[in-house]
């Protein structure tokens, strides 16, 4: 495949286009999608009009709704959520509307839409209202997928693949991601929601995370192992629920040890559901306990600054595995 380097918005992008290229019920909602805050859907209105650039007003469960309806009709539509927070003001339309009309309807309807969820997550530093890790509270209600890529490449296979499923799907994207290059082939190529991705290869222990947090969990893996000696596998799901718990046992099959990273606080979050999944299914592959590193409990603090003492550094997952393998 003939490959180009893109950035993780750009990756996103292209995938976004290339759907909206290959099928016209495909069109864009949300606030300011023309603009686009976060760069991702900037200058698709030149290619495709406002037609299919729906501008919305400040009404994140009107507009979200709004989607579910055009669904229903035979549209697809992607939904920009400018602040992955906003989701809890839109959560009648996405939890008790989208994700529930296959089932309630018997079978007749169903609701393909893509909801791009926008984190800034507790590192970007812009405060309690605006910096929540709500992907946790997605995965409690069946009939929606999650799905949260931590590269360029998953990104735009992952997007191309959520538009083109038959359900609502969630797709979590960190704004201090947006930046970051990667190799994305040209060629179109997609990467199925349940199937994860073994980062990096390793023997002592299985670290699983996601995100952004998969990108500092691989930084912390490979210093681990040419200061340490310590050979860490890297475990990246891709995509939250469905799960590909498969992957993940054969890698504790082989390591006999899970230490699980998120960003989200620990109580109820993801490493949780992980936790408890692994222990009801996987426990005799398990050589020791289950070790989670989360975010403090708190709400995040407003400024750039405050997030070193809320989310996990590289220094403390550093030190909780050096600590975890003694």
């Amino acid at each position: 495949m003939t490959k180009e380097i893109l950035t993780f918005a750009d990756a996103i992008k292209e995938g976004i286009r290339e759907e909206m290229q290959i099928d016209k019920s495909v069109f864009l909602m949300g606030e300011d999608i023309h603009i686009s805050n976060c760069t991702v859907t900037r200058g698709l209105i030149d290619q495709f009009g406002k037609e299919r650039m729906k501008l919305m007003p400040i009404s994140e469960n009107g507009f979200c709704a709004a989607a579910v309806g055009a669904s229903v009709t035979g549209m697809r539509p992607v939904v920009e959520i400018m602040y992955g927070d906003f989701i809890l003001v839109a959560s009648d339309a996405i939890f008790n509307q989208a994700a529930k009309l296959r089932y309630m309807s018997g079978g007749q309807f169903h609701a393909p839409v893509t909801y791009r969820i926008s984190l800034n997550g507790m590192g970007g530093g812009a405060g309690a209202h605006h910096s929540q890790s709500l992907e946790a509270l997605s995965l409690h209600f069946p009939g929606l997928k999650v799905v949260y890529p931590s590269t360029p490449y998953d990104a735009k296979g992952l997007i191309k693949t959520s538009i083109r499923d038959e359900d609502p799907v969630l797709f979590f994207e960190h704004k201090l991601l947006y930046p970051v290059k990667g190799e994305v082939p040209k060629e179109e190529y997609l990467i199925p929601l349940r199937k994860g991705i073994i980062r990096r290869e390793g023997k002592d222990l299985t670290l699983v995370s996601y995100g952004q947090m998969a990108q500092l969990s691989l930084e912390v893996a490979e210093e681990l192992a040419q200061e340490e000696k310590i050979e860490v596998e890297v475990y990246d799901p891709r995509s939250l629920r469905p799960f590909d718990y498969q992957q993940l046992f054969a890698s504790l099959e082989k390591t006999g040890k899970l230490v699980i990273v998120e960003e989200d606080t620990k109580i109820g979050g993801v490493g949780a559901e992980i936790a408890a999944t692994v222990a009801e299914e996987g426990l005799f592959l398990l050589e020791a306990p289950i070790k989670r590193i989360a975010g403090k409990e708190t709400p995040a603090p407003a400024g750039k600054y405050g997030h070193s003492f809320v989310v996990p550094s590289k220094e403390e997952i550093k030190e909780t595995i050096k600590e975890y393998l003694k």
